[in-house]
């Protein structure tokens, strides 16, 4: 096993795991330093016990090189695959139909990876398009991108797509859903990208009817594609209750215009929740298994939401995740879904 693939997936791992920060890069940066070194150097450091000689390099990093470069499998990584395969029980069908992702983050908003970075790491995973949705202006605290800013990235997409074809990182964002249901970015702008998330992230306690006129609104808007993390949750330590709304009408309105409710597969989301996945898919609604990833190993969740479609019965034929890429954009230009005569 070469030493720079064992580091590099083991932050892969861990940050898939939601482990610190500080320790995905310092196996990062441990993979940086090695990757410098020709692989004569790194046996003759590794033999003379000299590699946490090197800047960045400490105790852990220094048996996982040692250990990759003996053409063994690291114990650390070991271990990390042993506790990732026995959380990974079930969707494994679904997840092999996946073509792309439509909820993922960088570091132009709360991400915290350059744009290339999580394409790359989108289509190692087998994806044939990634679509990218940083946050809109109104959640400041998560950077969101003002119209300046997202017209900006637009060419940084570009550049992207010119680099990684044939795979094809769309241009998107995740626009908030304001109060009165109304999207939180400029409409010839949102018209302009090739996907559209709209999520409620503010006033999540608001009177059911309140709510359910709000998501209503935005649902029913032309530029909406997919209705993100539709209650809100969370949870783990941060633990948040679902919004209310009237779950009948909003999901009967997604299947009417053809807005896909979103299967957020964060852990700490899980969004919907298994009742209202059923819910949707009698309403006839579709869906999009996303990752909602924040760091390159979180677009490896899309299998937590894959296991959840497939125990609420919801197939491949219902999800636009498992669409070629211009099936997708047919259906974001003009609600066409595979099979349509046009």
């Amino acid at each position: 096993m070469d030493p720079v693939e064992a580091l590099e997936r083991i932050a892969f791992l861990l940050e898939r795991d939601q482990a610190p920060t500080y320790k995905v890069a310092a196996f990062r940066h441990a993979a940086e330093v090695v990757g410098g070194l020709s692989r004569v150097q790194v046996l003759q450091r590794a033999l003379g016990g000299r590699l946490t000689d090197l800047e960045g390099i400490g105790r852990t990093t220094a048996a996982v090189i040692t250990e990759a470069a003996a053409d063994r499998t690291p114990v650390y990584l070991a271990d990390l695959e042993r506790r990732a395969s026995v959380r990974a029980a079930g969707g494994q069908t679904l997840r092999a139909a996946l073509r792309g992702d439509c909820h993922l983050h960088s570091d132009w908003s709360d991400g915290g990876s350059p744009i290339a970075a999580m394409a790359r790491t989108a289509r190692d995973l087998g994806h044939e398009w990634a679509v990218l949705t940083d946050h809109s202006p109104r959640l400041r605290i998560a950077r969101g991108l003002s119209a300046e800013r997202l017209r900006e990235q637009l060419g940084v997409v570009a550049e992207v797509n010119r680099e990684l074809a044939p795979f094809r990182l769309l241009t998107g964002i995740e626009c908030d859903i304001l109060s009165d249901g109304a999207l939180d970015q400029e409409r010839e702008l949102l018209e302009h990208l090739d996907l559209v998330v709209a999520s409620v992230h503010s006033e999540l306690r608001m009177g059911a009817e309140a709510m359910t006129r709000r998501l209503l609104r935005a649902v029913r808007d032309p530029l909406v594609d997919v209705l993100g993390h539709c209650t809100g949750r969370l949870l783990g330590a941060k633990r948040r209750p679902e919004s209310a709304f009237d779950a009948d009408q909003v999901f009967q309105a997604c299947a009417e215009t053809g807005t896909a409710v979103e299967i957020n597969s964060r852990p700490d989301r899980l969004d919907p929740p298994r009742r209202l996945l059923r819910t949707a898919r009698d309403a006839g609604a579709l869906f999009a298994v996303d990752s909602d990833a924040h760091a390159p190993g979180q677009l490896d969740w899309q299998l937590l939401g894959c296991a959840r479609a497939e125990e609420c019965g919801i197939g491949p034929d219902r999800v636009v995740t498992t669409w070629t890429v211009q099936q997708l954009l047919d259906w974001t230009g003009g609600r066409r879904t595979p099979g349509d005569d046009g």
